[in-house]
């Protein structure tokens, strides 16, 4: 079949279109070249009729007379005289023309006088770190010229600087990090504190751009986020770093903002997270968020190792699993997820090696959440019970194969009390509050490429998927609507994303540590043929243990 050509109209018509456009463009600067004095003459002739009409108002009614005698009487005398008419319009002509002229201010051609001194300041400031003894022609040297090294920049109205290019020498060892570090700690102290900086490196080039970054958007709140299946919006970011942007609903009007975009599943190469941050930074919030995306395509198991109770408005909704905050609902939730990874592993394992497409039961997503389980694990240590992270060693090395996703939320005081598998095995990491550049480092594994500030709203931090660049991310707020602090509208917000009750909220607080103790019953257990009820129909997974032969037995499962 011979596939016909499209029409040209389709083919080329964006290329026409655009040089149309080009077209219309030249053509009207060069009329408004060609027309630029008789744009001035007309402008300033308007500007001397509203000066006539603001003088006859202001004019007493009294002297009204005599005035337009006056003018009548100048009338008559030019057009007495000889070639006066002639010359009065010469004249009007050349007062309009004076009247209408461009009276913008002409911008300076360099820095003012305290711009000056701040860049001098800049410039002998750095001349320790970018001079060298055996430089026989040095770029920087004390009392040297400041315009050949600072190429660049900007300045805002309170007379900062904004943006600078710097060169500097091809000596300088702009590869080691050490290097780097003391250079924009020089710079972002100098230039002024209580500001991020972005840093640019062009190491071919030995010149580096500072920029002053402008503050993320912190009221946007929690909202559907026009993402596909697996995907997770963790926050936003600046402009610059991602080539994404989603339309979001910020104030009055919708704008296109960057996101920080999670990306789950059986493909991805960071399948779980881990957030630390300082109490009040937002690491529950940024845990609601992921709750409520989660819970459009999958089940959610929440485990608060705090007991705050941050995430009750979540309790006997659809897709909840649980929510648990004692130690003995948390061990045997966690034991339930465990064994549910295995039996999804074994099930897909064995519809693969039949020719066979997954089992439906395996296909949905499982999301479990726990927010600070050290907590608990200092509770399981002094009860002589087992550490709950013990049992996040299946989930989260199995996980990506069997749809099981593991979010965990800690504190940076309880940070070394993070099992070795949380540590490995968490590749997608966000950081949250006030930092030092050595614990972003330590922690994302790259120090980020901004300069860390000591006061950060609430959700502000920052995050790296895997390998990826560090980002500047800010949380959507999302917090807790039974929270009498909370806005209205985040309130609200929050409110209309929670997916509806199922069950009564007492009774599912208490129904999966009565479940979970009830085993479902292996091959050995004989049933009563009798006064065995009749299955319900499986939409989703309860919290019931399997037994030891998963591949025998039937997975209970609520309507």
């Amino acid at each position: 079949m011979v596939r016909r050509p499209l029409p040209r109209i389709l083919s080329n018509g964006s290329a026409q279109l655009a040089r149309s456009r080009e077209l219309a463009r030249t053509a009207a600067d060069s009329a408004t070249d060609v027309l630029h004095p008789l744009i001035t003459i007309t402008r300033g002739l308007r500007r001397l009729a509203s000066a006539g009409r603001r003088r006859w108002a202001e004019t007493p009614k009294d002297k009204r007379g005599p005035l337009l005698f006056l003018v009548a009487s100048v009338i008559l005398v030019v057009a007495l005289v000889p070639y006066g008419p002639l010359l009065a319009a010469i004249t009007l002509m050349a007062a309009a023309a004076w009247q209408g002229r461009d009276r913008t201010p002409p911008a300076p051609d360099g820095p003012d006088e305290s711009q000056v001194q701040r860049l001098k300041s800049l410039y002998e400031a750095l001349v320790p770190y970018f001079s060298a003894s055996e430089d026989p022609e040095p770029m920087y040297s004390h009392g040297g010229d400041w315009e050949t090294a600072l190429t660049s920049y900007d300045f805002d109205a309170s007379g900062r600087v904004t943006r600078l290019v710097i060169d500097y020498p091809a000596y300088f060892t702009d590869g080691e990090p050490e290097s780097r570090a003391r250079i924009e700690q020089l710079l972002s102290s100098k230039s002024g504190r209580g500001r991020e900086y972005h840093f640019d490196w062009d190491e071919e080039g030995n010149q580096l751009t500072v920029t002053v970054l402008a503050p993320l958007p912190t009221g946007i709140p929690a909202q559907r986020f026009v993402t596909a299946p697996g995907e997770t919006v963790l926050g936003f970011t600046d402009p610059t770093e991602v080539q994404r942007t989603l339309p979001l609903t910020y104030g009055e009007e919708q704008h296109d903002i960057p996101p920080v975009v999670w990306r789950t599943g059986p493909r991805s190469t960071e399948p779980h997270l881990l957030a630390l941050g300082q109490p009040g930074s937002g690491t529950s919030t940024l845990l609601r968020s992921v709750a409520l995306q989660a819970l459009q395509h999958g089940d959610v198991l929440i485990v608060e190792g705090g007991g705050t109770g941050e995430y009750a408005c979540l309790t006997g909704r659809d897709g909840v699993l649980a929510v648990e905050c004692a130690l003995a609902g948390a061990l045997t939730s966690l034991e339930w997820a465990a064994h549910e990874t295995e039996r999804r592993l074994i099930a897909v394992n064995r519809a693969r090696q039949a020719g066979h497409p997954p089992p439906e039961d395996t296909k949905r997503p499982l999301w479990i959440l726990l927010d600070r389980p050290t907590a608990l694990a200092h509770v399981a240590a002094a009860d002589g019970h087992k550490d709950p992270q013990s049992l996040l060693q299946i989930p989260l090395r199995h996980g990506r194969a069997a749809g099981v996703t593991v979010v965990v939320a800690e504190q940076f005081d309880a940070m070394d009390a993070l099992s070795d598998a949380v540590r490995q095995h968490t590749r997608a990491r966000v950081v949250l509050g006030p930092a030092t550049a050595a614990q972003l480092e330590q922690f994302l594994g790259a120090p980020p490429r901004t300069t860390p500030v000591s006061h950060v709203p609430p959700g502000r931090g920052y995050a790296r998927l895997g390998t990826g660049p560090v980002l500047r991310l800010q949380v959507p707020a999302t917090p807790d609507p039974y929270d009498d602090a909370t806005a209205d509208s985040h309130r609200q917000a929050v409110m209309d994303l929670l997916p509806p009750h199922t069950t009564p909220g007492d009774a599912e607080v208490e129904g999966p540590a009565d479940a979970l103790a009830e085993p479902t019953g292996g091959p050995e257990t004989e049933a009563d043929p009798e006064t065995t009820p009749e299955p319900a129909p499986v939409l989703r997974p309860t919290l019931d243990k399997p037994d030891p032969v998963p591949a025998k037995a039937a997975v209970a499962e609520t309507s």
